[in-house]
């Protein structure tokens, strides 16, 4: 009994969910109502705050999700050297590539910054602290640095989305790579 009660759970979590990315895609989330998210899922509002306490709380959860997923994903392909830092860039891109949908909606339709700068987060801690050790930097220049780097680094990704992915993951981690480690005036002005 206890199987089919979490299976439930799981059940309407997931509607709540695939609900609220839809209802994101046509309108920003303060004008998203519990009433019409559940009306959307085909839940009684009673059921949705078992769950959750309001729309911002789902989509919280959506986005706590989707981070673990994430550092979980990339953790499995962690790569420390410089050569290989380019394999991290095309495993966050591949991870977005899986999950296409909600990445889109969330870091293009979705006004809200929170699960970008998560996102940055995660980028900075696989990516840019491998980096930043290779080079000889202050400390305090290293966070200017990284921020520059990462924040870029997440509109080029953003782009590329808007783009419907025009180009592959390693074709953009190329990209990414080369202006991270030449920079602007020695990778794209040659």
């Amino acid at each position: 009994m206890t199987e089919k009660l979490d299976r439930r759970k799981q059940y309407t979590r997931m509607v709540l969910k695939n609900s609220l990315i839809t209802l994101l895609k046509a309108k920003p989330l303060a004008t998203i109502t519990v009433k019409e998210l559940c009306s959307h899922a085909d839940i009684n509002r009673s059921t949705f705050y078992t769950h959750y306490k309001d729309q911002y709380d789902l989509l919280n959860k959506i986005e706590e999700e989707i981070i673990a997923d994430m550092n979980m994903y990339l953790s499995e392909h962690n790569f420390s050297e410089k050569e290989e830092s380019i394999q991290t860039t095309q495993k966050l891109l591949e991870y977005i590539v899986s999950k296409h949908d909600i990445c889109y909606t969330l870091l293009i339709e979705n006004k809200d910054t929170s699960f970008e700068e998560r996102v940055m987060e995660v980028a900075r801690r696989f990516l840019i602290d491998n980096w930043m050790d290779e080079f000889d930097y202050d400390s305090g220049d290293s966070t200017y640095i990284s921020t520059f780097i990462v924040s870029g680094s997440i509109h080029v990704i953003k782009h590329w989305l808007s783009r419907d992915m025009d180009k592959t993951p390693q074709q953009i981690a190329e990209i990414i790579n080369m202006i991270c480690y030449r920079g602007l005036d020695e990778g794209i002005m040659d």
